[in-house]
């Protein structure tokens, strides 16, 4: 069973939310107090919103070169194309030039997402009539194919940056949820694949403690190799996905952010252990880091914190390991979201209580 079935489809807005805080502003509250049936309906109202937003301010348009064949002279003579029409006896100037169009690779994406949801998404009608309206105002802006989108080419402007959560939440669907038949329709899954709700599980955790605890040091902050004679050749980056530090840096937290199907691996005795990858990752954090500050009065901790599934085991133990504590815990998503904060604030309160004192 895939994992995210079993979250609440509101705590995944939440996620969004914290992820993208944009979507916190006031005008999407309605959107945190309706109660959504499936995700394809969530997504469908975070998109009707934005979309409802930007029109106010008008779709974003760039500069799109054309080349056409024309009476009268506009922008600069296209040669070729010129003397093509000249040997073919017509009466016409082949030029290139400039237009400002809403027609950009931005709008093209945004209604391709909204078309694909329309077509194969479990949408309610309040949801389709409002996204049905609101695409009359892209009938000049073309569909594109959504496998063929190139993510990594679309950059934003000063004057586009309001499309950027818009655009993650169109990858989300297209990435994270768009399928095809072996016949070549496409096909719209009610649940995000593992892969993408690992990323947005991390960024949640991340965005959550830079938000809601100001008095800590909230990053995903690099970890240097504590090395004996500086050579660090080929070594990989050490990458958390959360640090939390007092101000001091006299109290250190690191959080490895866990989203998998099966918390706990099986191995051939039939007994349950935790991901020996995950323990040796954590581990190498917290004692790399435990000597870089060991010149300073300090006390490191790490802490893997998977994403409950739906198993009846899961972990929840603590380990003192060669002088740091190494806990593993298990954050569970299908709960209110208020047990949620709390299950958050209380790690903080562990490790930091009092931090905002120091």
């Amino acid at each position: 069973m895939t994992k995210d079935k079993s979250i609440f489809i509101k705590n995944i807005y939440y996620m969004l939310s914290y992820a993208f805080s944009i979507l916190r502003q006031a005008e999407d509250d309605k959107i945190a107090v309706e109660e959504f049936e499936n995700i394809h309906n969530l997504f469908a109202a975070i998109l009707s919103k934005g979309i409802s937003r930007q029109l106010k301010q008008g779709l974003y348009r760039e500069y799109m070169n054309r080349v056409e064949d024309l009476t009268v002279m506009r922008g600069k003579i296209n040669m070729p194309g010129t003397i093509r029409n000249r040997l073919q006896c017509r009466q016409r100037l082949t030029c290139e030039y400039d237009v400002l169009s809403e027609n950009n690779l931005l709008n093209r994406v945004l209604k391709t997402t909204v078309m694909i949801l329309l077509q194969y998404g479990d949408v309610d009608s309040e949801y389709k009539n409002v996204l049905k309206k609101e695409m009359l105002f892209f009938s000049n802006v073309d569909e594109i194919d959504p496998f063929l989108i190139r993510w990594s080419s679309i950059h934003f402007q000063r004057n586009s940056q309001a499309y950027r959560v818009l655009l993650s939440i169109c990858r989300l669907i297209i990435e994270g949820m768009l399928l095809t038949t072996d016949d070549g329709e496409y096909k719209l899954a009610s649940f995000i694949d593992d892969q993408r709700m690992s990323h947005l599980y991390e960024k949640f955790i991340l965005e959550y403690y830079i938000a809601e605890h100001k008095e800590l040091d909230a990053a995903a902050a690099q970890i240097p190799w504590s090395l004996d004679n500086g050579v660090g050749t080929l070594l990989p980056i050490m990458q958390s996905d959360v640090m939390l530090s007092d101000k001091g840096k006299h109290r250190i937290l690191t959080i490895d952010a866990k989203y998998y199907t099966h918390s706990l691996a099986e191995n051939r005795f039939d007994k349950y252990t935790i991901h020996s990858g995950n323990l040796y990752q954590i581990f190498t954090y917290v004692k790399n880091l435990d000597t870089e500050l060991k010149d300073h009065d300090h006390t490191v901790s790490g802490m893997l914190l998977y994403a409950k599934t739906d198993e009846e085991l899961y972990p929840d133990n603590v380990y003192q390991m060669s002088g740091n504590e190494i806990s593993v815990r298990t954050l569970d998503l299908n709960q209110d979201f208020s047990k949620i904060r709390a299950q958050l604030d209380g790690i903080v309160d562990e490790y930091f209580g009092g931090a905002d004192e120091i």
